[in-house]
C-alpha cells in the first residue's frame, strides 16, 4: 500500500471544511461522495467507500466510524491485504484508525491529529505498548520474516527477555525492553531481535542494485538461478536487494519481471545513454554489447547507475548462455531513478455504478498515474477519479484516444483507459490490440508504446446489466449486433441480422440509432417479424446503474425507434423468450419479468424422458 495517495471523502456539507484540511495534511485527494447521505441508491456513500476499499486505496472518511464499518464489513477479510481506514470526526477532535493499522492507517491518524490539532486514537498493541510495529519497517528496511512478527511482539509485551543485535535507529522506541549487544563491523551485517519463546526477526537494509541482461525469450528461471548464485558468491542476502535494472530494451522481458517478483522489489529501466556513461566503471565492457544496445554493459552499467556516483561494484558481471547479472552496493549519492515498465489498463468499469465495477478494475483505476477515455465515462468514477490527472476525449476520438493512452504508458506512466461496460465489447480493447498488432511505419505506435504492459480488466456489459434488471433474457442462445455503420457496412450489418433471425437468437442491440441514423432499427424489427412472433418480448434499457435509468418493456410489433437513443440497449427476445406479470413493482421492466427458457421444464416434467 506505500505510496498510495488516500482518499479523503465526506457527504455532509459540514464535514467539508475538515476534508479538505486533512487532504492538505496527508497529500491526500479530497473528494464528495453521496449526495443524498449514506443509505442513497446507485453511488451513495457505502458503495464510494466499499469502491475505494476494493481498489487498496487509503481512505480517510470524515464521517462517522459506525458509517464506514457497516459499509464495509460485507468486504473486510485478510488484514495483511487490506488498505488503511481511517474516521475523523467533522470537526478533526478525533481521528480513528479502523483498518490497516499497521498498513499506514495508524501514521495517517497521528499525521491528521497533529495537523487539525486532534487526537490520534491508536489501539494496535506495538504502537501503544511499543512505539514501533515490528512488521512495518520504515523505507529502506526489509523484514525476511514477517509471519514471526506478532510472537515477538507477544514476547515483547509479555516481559520476557530480548537481544537486539545491530544497529537501527528507528526501534529506538524499544528502549530497555531489549538488551542491545555491540553492532557487527560488517557493512551488510542484519539486525536481529531475539525474542525468548519467538523466532528471531531478521531485518536487513536494502542497500543492493542489481543490475540484468538477458536474450529475448529467456527462460525466467534461469535469470532468477543466475541472481540467485551471484548473490550467494558475493555474501549478499537476497533481501538486501532494494531493485531490478536493466536497459529500457528489456522493459517487456518476462524473465527480468519474474526477478523481480521473486526477490518482491520493482524493476527499473534505464537507457542505453544512462548505462554507456557508467562505461569507465566496467569490469567486463563489451564491443559486442554495445553494437547490440548502444552501451559496452547492460548488467553492470545498469547496477552502477542505480547505486549512484559513489556506488561501488560488488559482484562483476556473471552469465548464463542467456543471461548476465551484476550487482553494486548503493552509495550516499542519489543514482538514476530509472523508468519502471509503462501499464495501459484497459478498464470496462460496467455501466457505471460503484456497485457494479469490479474489485481488479477500481484497484487498477486507484494504482493508475493519468485516467483516458470519454470525459462521461470518468466522471462516473467519482471519488475514486478525484485529483488523478486525466485526459477527456470526445466521441469519435477513439483512435486519438489509445493512441495516446499507450505512448503515455510507453514513457512509462501508469495508464489507465477508461470504458464504459466491458472494454472488450464494442469499446477500446480491441483497438489498443489492433494499434499494437500494427507496424509502427503503418501507423502504429512507437517502439516504447510496443513493450507496454496491457491488462484488460473485464466489466458488466450492458447486455448483462439489462437482461438482470428485467429477469434472464439471455438464458439461452444470444448475440449481440451494432447497428452502427460508421465502421461497418450496412449489408454486413444487415447479413447479421438475417442470420441471426434465422437462428432464432435472442439479440442485444447496440448502437441501435443515432441522430442521423433512425432507420436501421426499424429494418431490424421488420427482418425479425418474419422470422419470431409478434408479441416477442422486447426491452428498452436506458442509462443502466445510474439515477436516471430507465426500464420499458414492449412487443416485437410494438417497438418504435422515437422511443430509443444511444444511450439505450435493445433486448429481443428469441420466438421461445416469455414476459410474465409479477406483483413487485421494484423488479424493473414495468414490474413484468422477462426470460428465455433453456428447456429445463422438459426435464422436470419428464424427468424419465430426459434420462
Amino acid at each position: 500500500m506505500a505510496g498510495r495517495v488516500p482518499a479523503v471523502v465526506w457527504f455532509s456539507p459540514s464535514a467539508e471544511v475538515a476534508a479538505r484540511a486533512a487532504a492538505a495534511a496527508v497529500g491526500g485527494r479530497a473528494a464528495p461522495c453521496g449526495a443524498a447521505g449514506p443509505e442513497a441508491a446507485g453511488d451513495g456513500v457505502a458503495a464510494s467507500l466499499r469502491g475505494l476499499f476494493a481498489s487498496g486505496t487509503p481512505i480517510v472518511a470524515v464521517m462517522a466510524a459506525g458509517i464506514v464499518i457497516r459499509a464495509l464489513a460485507p468486504l473486510i477479510g485478510d488484514k495483511r491485504t487490506e488498505p488503511a481506514v481511517v474516521a475523523l470526526a467533522e470537526d478533526g477532535a478525533a481521528a480513528v484508525p479502523l483498518l490497516g493499522g499497521h498498513r499506514g492507517a495508524n501514521a495517517l491518524a497521528r499525521t491528521l491529529a497533529q495537523a487539525l490539532g486532534g487526537v490520534a486514537a491508536v489501539t494496535t498493541a506495538g504502537d501503544v505498548s511499543l512505539g514501533v510495529a515490528l512488521d512495518e519497517p520504515p523505507a529502506g528496511w526489509r523484514l525476511e520474516n514477517p509471519e514471526d512478527a506478532k510472537p515477538a511482539m507477544a514476547g515483547l509485551l509479555a516481559g520476557r527477555p530480548a537481544r537486539l543485535s545491530g544497529k537501527a535507529d528507528w526501534l529506538a522506541p524499544l528502549g530497555d525492553r531489549v538488551t542491545r549487544a555491540p553492532a557487527p563491523s560488517e557493512p551488510g551485517a542484519p539486525v536481529v531481535l531475539t525474542v525468548e519463546g519467538a523466532v528471531p526477526l531478521i531485518w536487513r537494509r536494502a542497500r543492493i542494485a542489481l543490475g540484468v541482461g538477458c536474450a529475448r525469450g529467456c527462460p525466467p528461471e534461469e535469470l532468477i538461478g543466475l541472481a540467485r548464485r551471484t548473490l550467494a558468491e558475493a555474501g549478499l542476502s537476497a533481501w538486501e536487494v532494494a531493485s531490478v535494472r536493466s536497459i529500457d530494451l528489456k522493459a517487456d522481458e518476462a524473465a527480468v519481471h519474474a526477478l523481480a517478483a521473486d526477490l518482491g522489489v520493482p524493476a527499473r529501466f534505464h537507457p542505453a545513454a544512462e548505462l554507456e556513461a557508467e562505461a569507465g566503471r566496467l569490469r567486463t565492457p563489451s564491443e559486442v554489447v554495445f553494437a547490440e544496445t548502444g552501451c559496452h554493459g547492460v548488467a553492470e552499467g545498469a547496477a552502477l547507475a542505480a547505486a549512484g556516483p559513489d556506488g561501488r561494484l560488488v559482484a562483476p558481471k556473471a552469465k548464463t548462455a542467456m543471461a548476465t547479472c551484476a550487482a553494486a552496493e548503493i552509495g550516499t549519492a542519489p543514482g538514476a531513478a530509472g523508468a519502471r515498465r509503462g501499464r495501459l489498463s484497459v478498464v470496462g468499469i460496467g455501466p457505471g455504478a460503484a456497485d457494479w465495477r469490479t474489485p481488479e478494475a477500481s484497484r487498477l483505476i486507484a494504482e493508475a498515474d493519468e485516467l483516458i477515455g470519454y470525459g462521461l465515462y470518468i466522471d462516473l468514477l467519482g471519488p475514486l477519479a478525484a485529483g488523478k490527472p486525466r485526459a477527456d476525449f470526445a466521441l469519435g476520438e477513439e483512435e486519438a484516444r489509445c493512441r495516446h493512452a499507450l505512448e503515455r504508458a510507453g514513457e512509462g506512466r501508469n495508464v489507465a483507459l477508461i470504458c464504459s461496460g466491458d472494454a472488450g465489447i464494442y469499446a477500446m480493447g480491441a483497438l489498443v490490440m489492433e494499434l499494437l498488432d500494427r507496424e509502427t511505419h503503418r501507423s502504429g505506435v512507437s517502439a516504447a508504446a510496443r513493450r507496454v504492459e496491457v491488462v484488460n480488466a473485464p466489466g458488466v456489459s450492458a447486455l448483462q446489466a439489462a437482461s438482470a434488471r428485467a429477469g434472464a433474457l439471455l438464458g439461452h442462445d444470444f448475440c449481440a449486433i451494432s447497428l452502427s455503420d460508421l465502421l461497418t457496412p450496412r449489408e454486413d450489418i444487415l447479413k447479421r441480422l438475417k442470420a441471426a433471425a434465422e437462428g432464432d437468437f435472442v439479440i442485444a442491440f447496440y448502437n441501435p440509432v443515432s441522430r442521423r441514423r433512425r432507420e436501421l432499427l426499424d429494418r431490424a424489427r421488420d427482418i425479425l417479424l418474419a422470422h419470431r412472433p409478434a408479441d416477442t418480448p422486447v426491452l428498452l434499457a436506458r442509462s443502466l446503474g445510474r439515477p436516471e435509468e430507465a426500464l420499458r418493456r414492449r412487443t416485437l410489433a410494438g417497438l418504435r425507434t422515437d422511443e430509443v437513443d444511444m444511450m439505450t440497449v435493445v433486448l429481443v427476445g428469441a420466438s421461445r423468450s416469455r414476459a410474465f406479470e409479477t406483483g413487485d413493482r421494484g423488479a424493473g421492466a414495468e414490474g413484468r419479468r422477462l426470460y428465455t427458457p433453456r428447456g429445463y421444464a422438459r426435464r422436470i416434467d419428464a424427468p424419465a424422458a430426459a434420462e
